[in-house]
């Protein structure tokens, strides 16, 4: 078993399925998270989307301020992970094509 999933984490994970609103999500993370935390994960999902949409290290850089070796650790995660990045990506881009709402968008 890897590290990370054990007890505590499912809990985690079970907390993050109990939310059904964004109101909630901003509540929760604010307080499980420092803001420089969500200011990181936040520029880590920028950073798939827009690898996603093949933009180029230095762009991403620019956009997101993370160092070309976090862009390339992310990279390799869309290509070779646990599949993460791949099914949020199609799970809310399929979602987002699909609504009249255009909330999510690649690229700020």
């Amino acid at each position: 078993m890897e590290k990370w999933n054990n007890q505590k984490t499912k809990e985690l994970i079970e907390v993050i399925l109990a939310i059904k609103k964004e109101k909630e999500a901003k509540a929760f993370i604010r307080d499980l998270m420092t803001e420089k935390e969500i200011i990181e994960f936040g520029n880590r999902w920028k950073a798939a989307r827009m690898l996603s949409s093949n933009l180029s290290y230095p762009k991403i850089q620019k956009e997101t301020g993370l160092s070309t070796r976090t862009i390339a650790r992310i990279s390799d995660w869309l290509k070779n992970g646990k599949g993460g990045y791949k099914l949020m990506l199609k799970k809310l881009y399929s979602h987002h094509r699909n609504s009249s709402r255009k909330r999510l968008v690649m690229t700020d």
